[in-house]
């Protein structure tokens, strides 16, 4: 039962870095949500907006200036809550790899083995809280810009919404949390 529940951990720990990284990297953090009468589809990520042409498919990206430059603080706060969140979640993915029962690295001593998934499951559930954070700080300000946009009456001609990397973001932290239960709470 303890090493079918180790490689179910692994495997949702696995697949939740990986998008994790994946929320990271992209760049659809806000996506324009107007109807069908824009020709564009815009993007808005941590580290370039990006433009669709939607009649032929063309695709311009202007990135951000530099990495020091005066940016929201919705960007800054959110890429160094998902860099955080990206490594203890793969420090913790090859931790727990190293505790497996599977694995031969110190069969000897299983009490070790069970700390080292034990603390692979604390860094894990940590890099969850802070991608989670991350991931719902900048979907609630997303919202909270649109919701003053429009208690102002100001309408810019584009209009945001959640994209599809923010809900992966949060995706990756809601299973990186279960893993953490799993390897905390269920493994004794």
């Amino acid at each position: 039962m303890s090493a079918a529940l180790q490689v179910t951990a692994f495997g949702l720990a696995l697949l939740s870095t990986l998008f994790l990284l994946l929320a990271t990297c992209t760049d659809c953090w806000m996506v324009n949500a107007d109807d069908s009468l824009e020709v564009s589809h815009k993007c808005r990520g941590l580290w370039r907006e990006c433009v669709t042409n939607m009649q032929d498919g063309v695709r311009t990206c202007d990135q951000y200036d530099s990495i020091l430059a005066d940016h929201p603080v919705k960007i800054v706060v959110t890429r160094t809550l998902m860099i955080t969140a990206d490594l203890l979640a793969s420090l913790a993915l090859a931790t727990l790899l190293l505790g497996l029962d599977c694995i031969t690295f110190l069969k000897e001593d299983p009490c070790a083995k069970l700390k080292m998934c034990y603390g692979a499951g604390v860094i894990l559930g940590a890099g969850s809280i802070l991608g989670l954070i991350g991931s719902v700080w900048y979907a609630v300000d997303v919202y909270v810009e649109r919701a003053m946009l429009v208690s102002h009456n100001i309408f810019l001609g584009v209009h945001y919404d959640f994209g599809w990397s923010c809900w992966l973001g949060m995706a990756g932290s809601t299973g990186c949390f279960v893993a953490s239960v799993l390897l905390t709470c269920c493994l004794y």
